[in-house]
């Protein structure tokens, strides 16, 4: 993976072009080939140092930046930070596997910049998982400052440049500053930087995950290697929305069921240009309807189904929807934003059922925090689990998370931590938590699994050393398994609705192929992370 730092400034006389030119020629040393990015470039036209790096490299000037000031200004201008924020880590993903490592400037702090652009340095940073040097001329109090700015976005700051007549001393007396590598040069001469700031580059390692990066990533790896998903609920015009952004960044193949005439007369009606590309089917007039009915009725024929039941069953949506995913038609499907979570998943039960060593399907849902990703489950499917089918649950979110991203430490959620508390509740949560020991060291041997905790002590660190001072979950949970779907639907809801969180999901575990559920509130960006989750499964499911 290529490595990057993102090279800050705190005032306009740091002359950040001659830190960057010293980092570039240090790496090209050590035989690695360094790269340039700028995420905002002022003049596009006008910048010679942009076209002479892009020249070096046989690559054009519009490679080597996110977009221009004027750009940038226009997107936030128009409300629409987070398009600026993708349109930049799109462009940066296109050059970045050309290098070994990326030097990223943010914004010149011109006049115009310094005013229109505040607070995006620190964004796209972080949305980068860029580690930041930081450059100042103004003083340890400013550095300080600088930092502060940095890390309130999320982005992780690794050194701070004092070139002034800053001494050490005074940077060693301000708190925020004991908690990275501090340096003094005199003013610009940075000759002898670029040798410790490569060592804290290649050793760095992201902790910080925004949901930005996450949906990027996820689109992807889905892009990788195209899947077909089926979308039955036509009649949605937030279904046609999200099928027509995915088609424009083309990460999945799908296919919508509905009349075609009438899903792209409501999609011109919408101002939709795009749903022509998606395979459009009539469920009543398919070519293929009869070997769908045909199908279902082998595999339902011993639970007492007439051929006729059968052709009946295949003008409900998600059944044929489902028969497209279990004969291989598509690849997996998405459904529920007009319906319930029983329409959606008792067809993927019946049809395309569990997979070996899966008693039930479960749920989960991917909580985007403004700095990390957590799994919680189960949410939607089971409503009481027994502490076995508790186990289960926690080993097969443990691997979803993994298959995500997030290393998996895994919670087992009661109102009571450790031995504090007693009763039938407790001590099933305590049952499964043994149980599901026992499995992982089968399934997932080493996997970090404690409890009972409570939901603070598996994710606050001073609770944890607190409560549960030698657990290796404790504090620092990313999977977090609550004892019932009561708990825990008012659980995501609860953390969803007051910290902000980016909520993916319901996303179904343990079937043979993947079918995900969508809330009937969900958002167009909702409908567009679960069907890129629905063909991240399905490469995992086809394994081709």
């Amino acid at each position: 993976m290529t490595k990057c730092v993102f090279l800050a400034s705190t005032d306009a006389n740091t002359e950040r072009p001659k830190a960057a030119e010293a980092f570039l020629k240090f790496c090209e040393g050590t035989g690695a080939k360094p790269g340039f990015f700028k995420t905002v470039l002022k003049d596009p036209e006008n910048c010679e140092r942009v076209k002479t790096l892009a020249a070096k490299h046989g690559l054009a000037p519009r490679d080597l930046y996110g977009v221009s000031l004027q750009e940038a200004v226009g997107y936030l201008n128009s409300g629409r930070e987070l398009a600026l924020i993708e349109e930049v880590l799109a462009r940066y993903s296109k050059i970045a596997g050309r290098f070994d490592c990326v030097l990223i400037e943010g914004a010149d702090l011109v006049d115009v910049a310094a005013y229109a652009l505040q607070g995006l340095d620190g964004k796209l940073a972080a949305n980068l998982a860029a580690p930041v040097v930081l450059l100042s001329t103004a003083g340890a109090c400013l550095a300080a400052s600088g930092v502060r700015y940095y890390k309130s976005n999320h982005a992780e700051v690794i050194s701070v440049v004092l070139a002034g007549d800053t001494t050490l001393e005074e940077a060693g007396a301000i708190d925020i500053l004991k908690d990275v590598d501090v340096s003094v040069v005199k003013p610009a001469d940075y000759a002898s930087l670029p040798e410790g700031i490569h060592k804290k580059v290649a050793a760095f390692k992201p902790s910080v995950v925004t949901p930005k990066r996450f949906e990027f990533d996820l689109i992807t790896r889905a892009r990788s290697r195209k899947m077909r998903i089926v979308l039955p609920e036509s009649d949605d015009d937030r279904i046609l929305q999200a099928a027509d952004d995915i088609l424009r960044r083309d990460f999945a193949d799908l296919v919508i069921l509905g009349r075609a005439d009438a899903v792209l007369a409501r999609g011109k009606e919408l101002g939709l240009a795009n749903l022509e590309k998606a395979q459009l089917v009539d469920l009543k007039t398919a070519p293929f309807r009869k070997e769908l009915v045909d199908k279902f009725f082998e595999l339902r024929k011993s639970k007492g189904i007439t051929p006729e039941q059968a052709e009946a069953q295949m003008n409900d949506r998600n059944w044929f929807g489902t028969m497209m995913v279990k004969t291989g038609k598509a690849n997996g499907m998405v459904s529920g934003a007009a319906g319930t979570t029983a329409d959606t998943i008792r067809p993927a039960l019946s049809i395309i059922k569990t997979k070996p060593g899966c008693s039930i399907a479960s749920s989960v849902f991917i909580m985007c925090m403004a700095d990390r990703i957590l799994i919680f489950g189960d949410c939607a499917i089971n409503t009481n689990p027994n502490p076995q089918q508790l186990a289960e649950i926690a080993i097969i979110s443990a691997q979803t998370a993994k298959a995500f991203g997030a290393e998996p430490r895994v919670a087992m959620l009661s109102y009571s931590t450790g031995s504090s508390g007693t009763g039938p509740d407790v001590e099933a949560v305590h049952a499964a938590t043994k149980a599901a020991l026992e499995a992982a060291e089968k399934l997932y041997p080493g996997l970090p699994l404690d409890g009972p905790m409570q939901f603070d002590a598996a994710l606050d660190a001073r609770t944890a050393k607190s409560k549960m001072p030698n657990s290796k979950v404790a504090g620092q949970a990313t999977v977090l398994i609550f004892p019932s779907l009561n708990a825990g639907n008012i659980g995501y809801k609860a953390v969803q609705r007051t910290s902000g969180a980016v909520a993916i999901g319901p996303i179904i575990q343990g079937l043979n192929a993947p079918v995900n559920d969508l809330s009937r509130g969900c958002t167009v960006p909702d409908i567009i992370n679960t069907v890129a989750i629905t063909a991240v499964q399905a490469q995992a499911e086809t394994g081709k």
